[in-house]
């Protein structure tokens, strides 16, 4: 089973005619409700307000077929994001509260983390005390910083924050657009690279929109093209990228104590991103946050 944690809202979107569109979403959120639609086992922790969009959140969730620990909100009320669509990228103005108390890590093979749920005090001390618990029982971390510029507290303590959640986790996956924001002018591949220092860092993934991703490892770099769509909304494809990812390495044997670790050959790298990409891809061929089944890809998936 894969635990992910962190924040859970309703994006609020225009709609053609004016009208505001309300769907369920949150990066960690987006990432669990991928998995389970790949049938890999998932519990997401998060909190939930006391109101109609919680419960919309909660009737959501369960129908995605995975586990849900929804702490309640304080005040009761559920965070939203207003999105709006900015040459081709989805920004988000975000009325968002994290107040996750303490929590024991469930027994898992590997616990994601992400987004806001790892910036926004007084939450995200409860996100990390997670991440060091996976640490001392040597279970599989994951994250991806899903960088918002509304919530950077300054570039460089930024960057600080993230470099020091990534030494703490095996894979870390980031976007083009989050190195924008945190070193703006800075090559990508440089910065993608020198997260492979950290303690446990064994592989850095580089999505780039439309053209594709970049793996790193050790003395080793793939990249493999986008998958061939026709783009509709881009909300969401690197949550359905980061989960197809775990899932590939789950159903490897990458994760856990006696596990064969994430691939460090390039044969084995392609194929792990052209699984991840072709899943974030049909996800882009839809409205909104909307990670394909299992049963909707190609025969045999991801071999």
């Amino acid at each position: 089973m894969i635990v992910v944690v962190g924040e859970s809202l309703v994006d609020l979107t225009p709609g053609a005619d004016g009208s505001i569109v309300e769907t369920v979403g949150g990066s960690p959120l987006n990432v669990a409700v991928a998995l389970g639609r790949l049938d890999v086992p998932a519990l997401l922790i998060t909190e939930v307000g006391n109101d109609e969009r919680g419960e919309q959140i909660v009737r959501y969730v369960q129908a995605s077929e995975i586990e849900l620990i929804a702490a309640p909100s304080r005040g009761g009320r559920t965070s939203t994001a207003r999105v709006r669509v900015i040459d081709g990228e989805p920004t988000y103005d975000l009325d968002v509260t994290w107040y996750l108390s303490g929590q024991e890590l469930p027994d898992c093979d590997a616990l994601h983390v992400g987004s806001l749920g790892t910036v926004l005090e007084p939450g995200r001390d409860s996100v990390l005390d997670l991440v060091e618990q996976a640490w001392a029982l040597d279970v599989f971390v994951s994250y991806d910083p899903n960088v918002r510029a509304q919530v950077l507290i300054g570039q460089d303590q930024s960057w600080r924050d993230v470099e020091s959640l990534a030494d703490r986790a095996h894979l870390v996956k980031l976007s083009e657009h989050d190195i924008a924001l945190l070193h703006p002018g800075a090559d990508p591949d440089v910065i993608a690279r020198s997260l492979l220092t950290g303690d446990r860092t064994e592989l850095v993934i580089l999505t780039r929109g439309a053209r594709g991703a970049t793996a790193y490892v050790d003395g080793l770099a793939v990249d493999v093209p986008a998958h061939p769509v026709t783009v509709v909304d881009t909300v969401g494809a690197g949550d359905a990228f980061m989960a197809a990812t775990l899932a590939v390495l789950l159903e490897s044997n990458a994760m856990g104590r006696y596990a064969g670790g994430v691939p460090h050959d390039e044969a084995a790298l392609e194929h792990l991103l052209r699984a991840a990409t072709e899943v974030a891809g049909l996800s882009c061929a839809r409205q909104g946050a909307a990670a394909p089944r299992r049963s909707e890809l190609r025969v045999g998936w991801p071999d």
